[in-house]
């Protein structure tokens, strides 16, 4: 769900469990396949993420909360109803196409912590503000941590009833999810809706580890859901995407986004174009070939939030390859939830209140 940035540089992390993984891959589909590279390039930092691009973004976008103009350190608000939370941003490890790259390294104190709890829970936000996110980095990493703050937001926050955690940690190091992760949702599991929301790309991820690990928290009332991201070379073709959502389907997974990759630094060469995505998308979802019970959601992350693309939403495109996107979100309403949120110099106002953005397209 996210990584770290180290001295400027997205340091490559592998954990033991996914080096091994791909050694296995190697030894019985070789290094050309299909198999052995869905896990690799997700994790392999090459040379080509140094290429000067038009990809220059640090971040996906800029939605830092604050309280009394003070920055509320690991908050974000984006939307009306929910806010993401990072108590951490160490993961087990990096995803070279992390949404998070470049945020600094950090893990919150419990005082930190308890802060953001009490901040979730203001009077004002009683009316909208029902759920949260926490991710980060990894917040399973941190299961003392993460049980602190949780039991921090029951306590303080009564409106929040539903917690949604971000992890890949399922997938990059299942060993590390024991007895004090169940806990967390043993203890609390009837005093707020818990869903585990998770990445997986390709269906080779699918460790037996790790099916052990998500069928333990889905046994504990937990939803498990999964956003999945287009990249070229890894799913960019309309058989993994297939057999990613069977599998999917048949492991009570639900889903939840399929991303266009994100225009950030360093991801140029994951990007497809958003025509690319969209050919696919139609395909899979029109085609009879998954269940309905499974099809996920195409958006594009933008400077101003995720962005569907219904009918319309797409304006016009310039020589720069950026397309300009009509979203359906108010100026007036996003400064009312977060009064700290600037407009960023890819977007604008229109006459009715609405907010457009130019989105930087992939290649083909």
């Amino acid at each position: 769900m996210a990584g770290i940035s180290k001295g400027g540089i997205f340091q490559e992390k592998i954990s033991p469990f996914l080096k091994n993984k791909m050694e296995l891959l190697r030894k019985e589909y070789g290094e050309d396949s299909e198999e052995f590279n869905a896990l690799y390039l997700q994790y392999k930092k090459t040379d080509i993420e140094n290429v000067p691009e038009a990809e220059n973004n640090r971040r996906h976008w800029e939605a830092d909360v604050n309280d009394s103009e003070t920055i509320i350190h690991g908050l974000e608000r984006l939307y009306n109803q929910s806010l993401v939370i990072e108590p951490t941003m160490i993961c087990a490890a990096h995803c070279r196409y992390c949404l998070r790259a470049n945020y600094e390294i950090f893990t919150l104190s419990e005082e930190e912590l308890l802060n953001i709890a009490k901040y979730c829970g203001k009077e004002e936000f009683h009316e909208n503000l029902s759920e949260v996110l926490i991710t980060g980095g990894d917040p399973l990493i941190v299961p003392k941590r993460l049980r602190y703050l949780i039991e921090s937001i029951i306590e303080h926050a009564p409106n929040i009833r539903r917690i949604r955690i971000g992890t890949r940690l399922p997938l990059q190091d299942p060993n590390r999810i024991d007895n004090d992760v169940f806990e967390i949702f043993r203890r609390n599991k009837d005093k707020v809706r818990f869903e585990i929301a998770t990445q997986i790309n390709h269906s080779v991820e699918f460790f037996p580890e790790t099916i052990e690990k998500f069928s333990l928290i889905r046994d504990l009332g937990v939803t498990i859901y999964s956003q999945n991201v287009i990249l070229k070379g890894i799913n960019d073709n309309i058989n993994a995407l297939i057999n990613l959502y069977k599998k999917m389907r048949e492991l009570g997974i639900e889903a939840h986004y399929l991303f266009h990759s994100v225009p950030m630094r360093g991801m140029h060469h994951f990007r497809t174009t958003v025509q690319k995505g969209l050919d696919l998308i139609k395909e899979l979802t029109n085609s009879g070939a998954i269940s309905g019970r499974v099809k996920p959601t195409y958006a594009l992350m933008t400077d101003i939030g995720k962005i569907i693309l219904y009918d319309g939403v797409i304006n016009t495109k310039n020589d720069k390859n950026q397309i300009l996107l009509k979203s359906s979100y108010k100026y007036e309403d996003r400064i009312k939830y977060n009064p700290n949120w600037k407009i960023p110099n890819t977007a604008f106002v229109d006459n009715n209140g609405y907010l457009s953005v130019w989105y930087l397209d992939g290649e083909e």
